[in-house]
């Protein structure tokens, strides 16, 4: 097994996903979410000029604030990725050399899984967290089903479909973790409509997991 790069202590465990942000919406989009309080953001390498954008991010952040890539296939993509400054690798699968090489670099980790098989191989090459993904489509009585198998303190997101409404559903079912997506930002958005939106989930998020609400 690889050396486990381990999940960040957040305050928020939200990770914006900005997929098809442009590199002259970084400083107004990126800058917005981290002063609402996400403390995690990736750009995905379907984006334009994701490299571009992620280095411009990276360079805004502070130090407690993960910036990182999305939909990264490839272990070239990692070291691009480092390159550019980028601490946050999460991917839509299990591809145990990007995990590796990520590790490598000391990024935290989170591959998408749908599959009992797939988390314990992301597991074993060191993945920091899993990305349950399409989340809409395994539910929370899902998750939870598999969560019941896995080691005891490992990081569950959930990904796809998901918005502030169903935090305490999933929160219940053990994930703590959260990818937004189309949920807070897509092409074409204003910077203040996303940080509108990023705003309500933030205050959602606490809500929900500061008073206990998923037990």
């Amino acid at each position: 097994m690889s050396e486990r790069v381990r999940w960040p202590d957040l305050g928020c465990n939200l990770v914006a996903i900005l997929r098809g942000l442009q590199p002259s919406e970084v400083e107004a989009v990126v800058g917005g979410l981290i002063e609402v309080g996400f403390e995690a953001i990736e750009i995905p390498l379907n984006s334009p000029e994701p490299f571009r954008s992620i280095e411009t991010a990276a360079k805004m952040a502070p130090s407690g604030v993960y910036i990182g890539a999305g939909t990264v296939l490839e272990v070239e993509d990692v070291d691009r990725l480092k390159e550019a400054g980028g601490r946050l690798l999460v991917s839509p699968n299990v591809e145990p050399q990007v995990i590796l090489r990520a590790g490598a670099h000391g990024m935290v980790t989170m591959p998408g899984v749908f599959t009992a098989t797939e988390a314990f191989t992301a597991l074993k090459a060191g993945a920091s967290g899993l990305k349950f993904f399409p989340a809409s489509v395994l539910g929370p009585t899902g998750i939870g089903a598999l969560m019941a198998v896995l080691p005891k303190g490992t990081v569950v997101g959930a990904v796809g479909g998901v918005s502030e409404e169903n935090f305490q559903a999933f929160g219940k079912a053990g994930v703590t973790a959260f990818g937004l997506g189309s949920s807070l930002f897509k092409p074409g958005m204003s910077a203040a409509e996303v940080i509108e939106r990023g705003r309500r989930a933030v205050a959602a998020y606490h809500r929900v997991f500061a008073q206990g609400d998923t037990a």
